[in-house]
């Protein structure tokens, strides 16, 4: 009798146990506010500071995505700073700035990590810059590259490269540490303001968040991986005036699943 009573005890503590692991397992994502992120690539940092200058006046954030760190000037470095101290986000795009999936098909993954990761992340530790997510030069990714980074960084992001209705885009968050932004540079060939629009009233109308990415803000567009500062100013000014919020990469993982 008391053999029974034990084993009832222990498969009742068994379910209990799996209930508790079930809740966990299946956390509902959390809610946010509708907004944007506002991100760029490369190291034109002079071109970013002043871009920053220009859109203080909307309380914007934006994500800047660095690569070739150790070829950074000092002064530019100072505005980097200047910048992640003002409550922007200074972020990973690689040491040399090589296309991941071609480096990896020739040398392999783990010397892409040494080649490219390691020395990005000791370097802007070094800097001060706090690093939590990254950004792929060229956009281009596979599964394997996002399993060998999802231990260094919170947030992976790569590029939607098509110029589909907006319900049908991959530039929103959905709950995933792998995002994907659309390309707002003046070059790309699926870019325009109208099309822009679409994105943004498709985010505000279904509470998203929608990524987007540029290089080089200019005044006056002269080759290409150049955004207009025209264009920014009519994010920001459509983002404040629908009440939507700015966000950065690393703001997303607070908003991920806990696991």
């Amino acid at each position: 009798m008391k053999l029974f009573f034990l084993k009832a005890m222990l498969f009742l503590m068994f379910l209990t146990l799996f209930s508790c692991e079930s809740k966990k397992q299946k956390q509902e994502p959390k809610a946010y506010k509708a907004g944007v992120i506002l991100s760029f690539d490369d190291a034109y940092v002079d071109e970013w500071y002043n871009a920053d200058q220009a859109l203080k006046k909307y309380g914007w954030k934006a994500t800047f995505n660095v690569c070739r760190i150790d070829s950074i000037g000092a002064p530019q470095i100072k505005k980097l700073l200047q910048m992640q101290k003002e409550g922007h986000e200074i972020a990973g795009h690689g040491y040399h700035h090589y296309n991941a999936v071609k480096f990896v098909k020739k040398y392999g993954i783990n010397e892409y990590m040494k080649q490219e990761i390691q020395p990005m992340i000791v370097s802007m530790k070094k800097k001060s810059f706090k690093v939590t997510t990254f950004a792929y030069p060229y956009g281009e990714r596979s599964d394997a590259l996002d399993k060998a980074l999802s231990a260094k960084f919170k947030i992976i992001r790569g590029r939607a490269f098509g110029g589909e209705v907006p319900e049908k885009q991959d530039s929103y968050f959905n709950n995933s540490k792998i995002v994907f932004a659309f390309d707002i540079d003046n070059s790309h060939i699926h870019f325009s303001i109208p099309y822009v629009l679409e994105l943004l009233d498709y985010a505000k109308k279904n509470n998203k968040i929608l990524l987007l990415c540029g290089h080089k803000p200019v005044k006056n567009v002269t080759e290409n991986y150049q955004t207009k500062i025209e264009t920014l100013e009519f994010i920001c000014k459509y983002i404040k005036q629908h009440d939507l919020k700015f966000y950065t990469s690393s703001d997303l993982d607070d908003l991920l699943p806990q696991k």
